[in-house]
């Protein structure tokens, strides 16, 4: 089946191979932007301000359930607003058992183009201590 409907571009994040810039297509791109928008902080963007998830600006905050609720709403927000190619299945952030200060962000979505289940963890430090 030919997905380059889905689009093609610079892959996230920039690497270099053989002296030329990566791309990325299909799936894999946009599972990049939904990295990218997780990873960029509102107001990085000069010309669009309000692109980003915001997650970065909780950097500090304990690391627990209350925080993990506030983290799926800001990231099921941003999704919908800047990644019109997925419908969201699921958002759940739970803190790491392990890592005290990771907060594992599970996200499954569906390319709606295709009907393409696909899943994603992020995996994001805190430096505010767990409860």
């Amino acid at each position: 089946m030919d997905e380059s409907f889905l689009g093609f571009g610079v892959g996230y994040p920039f690497t270099f191979a053989n002296g030329q810039l990566q791309s990325a297509s299909d799936e894999a791109l946009v599972k990049q932007s939904i990295m990218q928008i997780l990873a960029t902080s509102k107001g990085e963007r000069v010309m669009l301000p309000d692109y980003g998830c915001g997650i970065n600006d909780m950097v500090f905050e304990t690391n627990n359930q209350a925080v993990a609720h506030q983290f799926e709403y800001m990231i099921k927000d941003a999704l919908g607003k800047y990644e019109p190619r997925i419908e969201i299945v699921s958002i759940s952030a739970t803190p790491d058992s392990e890592q005290r200060n990771c907060l594992n962000i599970a996200i499954e979505y569906l390319i709606k183009s295709i009907n393409s289940s696909q899943n994603l963890v992020y995996p994001f430090y805190l430096q505010g201590a767990a409860l």
